[in-house]
């Protein structure tokens, strides 16, 4: 038992000595984090576009939905579906989803000036069964949803960072 409680703090004193800390989250509470709440997220059209909005606003606003907005975070949303497992009657058992989110992040008074930028990329698939169109349905939205859970993930982390670098500089604007 000594030894695991040894173990444990070797690590945290391991990652702290090499600059380690955490980007965002509850235990983070610094400015990087109050201004992820600042990023206004730009509507993305068709529903799995609604999906990554809702997504990155849960993750980005959390409980300070109120927070005045400086930045605006513009997503371009792109979806293609492969077929896989192709029968001889070239119906397809399995589908590939493949999403990808191309992000950049503007200051609300200049939204010319492009401060950060990437892309997000997530793959998913789901089987679909002979005869059953409502669960192939059903499949292809909880997959959609999947899919904007983990772009948000990437987008959040990209945006903390970007403010965790630039915590110390003057803010734009």
């Amino acid at each position: 038992m000594i030894t695991r409680r040894v173990f444990v703090v070797g690590c945290a004193a391991a990652t702290s000595a090499c600059g380690f800390h955490p980007v965002y989250g509850t235990v983070s509470a610094g400015a990087g984090q109050a201004r992820l709440a600042e990023v206004y997220v730009g509507l993305i059209p068709n529903r799995p576009g609604q999906l990554l909005r809702q997504a990155l606003q849960a993750r980005l606003e959390g409980s300070s939905a109120d927070t005045p907005k400086r930045y605006s975070l513009s997503v371009g949303f792109a979806e293609s579906v492969q077929g896989l497992n192709v029968q001889a009657d070239n119906s397809t058992t399995r589908n590939r989803d493949i999403s990808t989110a191309t992000w950049s992040l503007h200051l609300v008074d200049n939204p010319a000036a492009t401060l950060a930028s990437g892309t997000a990329r997530s793959l998913d698939g789901y089987n679909i069964l002979d005869e059953q169109f409502f669960y192939a349905t059903l499949e292809q939205e909880e997959t959609q949803r999947r899919q904007a859970e983990a772009l948000a993930n990437q987008i959040a982390l990209a945006l903390g960072v970007y403010f965790d670098r630039t915590a110390g500089a003057k803010a734009p604007g």
